[in-house]
Parts: structure tokens; C-alpha cells; sequence
């Protein structure tokens, strides 16, 4: 089935690039019955940052996160794709001063902080980026706690056989209604197992999270991550301006290379959505547009987020000379 046109970018009067793409709203109730779709619901992605709550639950179930002490900050921060801010940094050292290693035991690579702020402040003072700032650090602290709590070994925790990596895969599929064996397993940017699923399964996951009752581990995890959009993404960010905006009702999380969903709470959906191309621009407009048709904005949080749906295309001089929008229909 071929992906549907759902973004098209502008230049003056004329349609000069178009983006196809898949898009899931499924309900929490079992086995996930969708509320509406738009392309292949089915199409196989790979979860990319998406996969971040779900690699945070076994620190929750197994007690690690209690017998260490965390609350829901460092909670938030296992789930987030974070901007390598100032307060991010931080509270990652502090996670692993926790647990008794130092930033040296990170594996996720090292990246300029994707806030140009503090990326520019870095260099101004003479420094260089360190693994701190990668935008995976809060998940890669939180598997190393696991390990320690464990008992497990902290070289290798990136191993697809490690007995960390086992477990997370085993909790996804859980998870997402497959079996360990239905899931293909890469290898992320940062290093870490990651997985290919159909894009309903993604949406269901995140419908579970919406659902989930407060005192469950995906609750508690939920709970968190609504209470701290800034460790979630960060300033300047579309996660973090949405969850901010309608505080308590979304948690959104961003994947790469065009994967994005949300966790819808009052409604008890999952959305998950993919940019075939991987081309971070079509997200935005997406996602608002689908929030439009849910009925999710209110006056006040579309006025906050006015930016993202229609965002101008700018020429080197700063000129708007075309924009950015959504152009597919929903019909329930």
C-alpha cells in the first residue's frame, strides 16, 4: 500500500515538495482497535526514540528505581530525547552518581547539544561536548541503574544478549502484543537494541500509557513524564511546548527519522504517526492537525502552539516564500 501525501511544503502559489506517510490512532482496550487510520497501519517501523518508555518500565517493575530513590524527575529523564540543557546534563550526573559510575561508563556517543544555546555557550568557553549531552543519556543512565541494581554487568549492557537487553525486548513485546521472536532488532543511533513493530502496535503502546491506572508501573511512568516536559525533549522543542501546553492531557514523544506519538490521557488513545522520507519537517503540521481533529486544543493551547502548524519556509534573507502544511483528511 502506498503511503498517502499528508504534508506539503510550499514555495510561493505552487506545491514544490510533498511528504507520504502512515498514521495510527488506536484505542487502549484490547488488542488495540483503531479509532481511525491514514495510509498502512501496519507498515513495519522501527521505534527509534519512541521505544524510550517502554526500555524505562523494568526499572520501575523490577524496584530499581524505588531502591535507588527516583522520583518522577529521573523518571522523566529514562523516557526523554533530551536538548543536552544545563538542568538535563545535571540531573544525569546526579543519576549516575546515584549509582556510583561516572559519565565515563555512558556508551551512547557524544553529539553537540541540540539546544544551539548551550551548544553555543560550550564553545564560547572552550568546551567540547561529552557524552552528558547526548540526547540519549537520560535512557542510557537509567539502563546502567538497572544493571547495578541487578547485579549485571555495565561493559557490556549494550549487547543484544545482554540479560538487560533481553529483558527490555521481552517487556516491549509484552508490551506492544507480540512475541519476543515477531520483533526484528537493530541497532539504534545511540548504540542500544531497538526494534522494528507495525506502526498500530506503537500507537497501542502508547494508548496503554494514556490508560494505564496510577498505581501501575506505566502510571507511576506516565505520571511523571507529564509532570517534567522540559526532561522529555526541551526548550524550543514540539514535546515539550505541546505537553506544556495542555498540561496533564498529552505526553508526546518524538522518534527519529520521521516517528512520532503521543499518549493521549483523557481520551485513553495512542497516536503514532511516520514520515516515510524521515523528514523531521512534516511532523509538526501533523501533529497538530491531527490534535485539530481530535478536539484536543483548547483556545489558549492553540494559541501557544500557533507555530507549528503552518510553519514558514524561509529563504536566507528571512523571507517567508512558502510554508509548511497538512494536507490529509480523517474520516471516522
Amino acid at each position: 500500500m502506498a503511503a498517502p501525501v499528508i504534508v506539503e511544503v510550499t514555495r510561493g502559489s505552487e506545491v514544490e515538495s510533498r511528504h507520504h506517510g502512515e498514521i495510527a490512532v488506536v484505542e487502549a482496550a484490547p488488542p488495540g482497535p483503531l479509532r481511525f487510520s491514514l495510509g498502512d497501519p501496519e507498515a513495519l517501523v522501527c521505534m527509534r526514540s519512541l521505544a524510550k518508555p517502554f526500555q524505562a518500565l523494568p526499572l520501575v517493575a523490577s524496584g530499581a528505581a524505588a531502591a535507588f530513590g527516583f522520583g518522577p524527575e529521573e523518571l522523566a529523564i529514562f523516557c526523554g530525547s533530551i536538548n543536552g540543557q544545563d538542568f538535563q546534563v545535571a540531573l544525569v550526573e546526579r543519576v549516575l552518581a546515584r549509582i556510583g559510575l561516572t559519565p565515563a561508563a555512558l556508551q551512547c556517543g557524544i553529539h553537540a547539544p541540540q539546544h544551539r544555546p548551550t551548544a553555543k555557550a560550550l564553545a564560547a568557553g572552550g568546551q567540547k561536548p561529552t557524552a552528558l549531552h547526548h540526547n540519549c543519556a537520560g535512557k542510557h543512565s537509567g539502563m546502567l541503574a538497572l544493571c547495578v541494581h541487578q547485579g549485571w554487568p555495565v561493559e557490556s549492557y549494550l549487547d543484544p544478549e545482554h540479560p538487560l537487553q533481553r529483558l527490555i525486548l521481552q517487556t516491549v513485546a509484552e508490551t506492544l502484543g507480540l512475541l519476543p521472536e515477531q520483533i526484528p532488532v537493530v541497532i539504534d543511533g545511540c548504540g542500544a537494541p531497538v526494534f522494528f513493530v507495525p506502526l498500530r502496535r506503537i500507537a497501542w503502546g502508547y494508548a496503554r500509557l494514556a490508560a494505564a491506572p496510577p498505581d501501575s508501573n506505566a502510571g507511576m511512568l506516565i505520571a511523571a513524564c507529564l509532570s517534567h516536559p522540559r526532561h522529555i525533549a526541551g526548550d524550543g522543542r514540539l514535546e515539550t511546548d505541546l505537553m506544556q501546553a495542555l498540561p496533564g492531557r498529552v505526553f508526546a514523544k518524538a522518534g527519529a527519522e520521521g516517528g512520532y506519538a503521543l499518549a493521549l490521557v483523557r481520551e485513553g488513545l495512542g497516536v503514532a504517526l511516520k514520515i516515510e522520507d524521515g523528514n523531521q519537517r512534516a511532523i509538526a503540521p501533523t501533529v497538530m492537525a491531527l490534535l485539530e481533529h481530535l478536539q484536543i486544543l483548547s483556545p489558549q493551547a492553540r494559541e501557544a502552539l500557533a507555530a507549528y502548524r503552518t510553519p514558514p519556509v524561509l529563504n536566507f534573507h528571512k523571507q517567508a516564500v512558502g510554508e509548511i502544511r497538512a494536507v490529509f483528511a480523517v474520516k471516522d
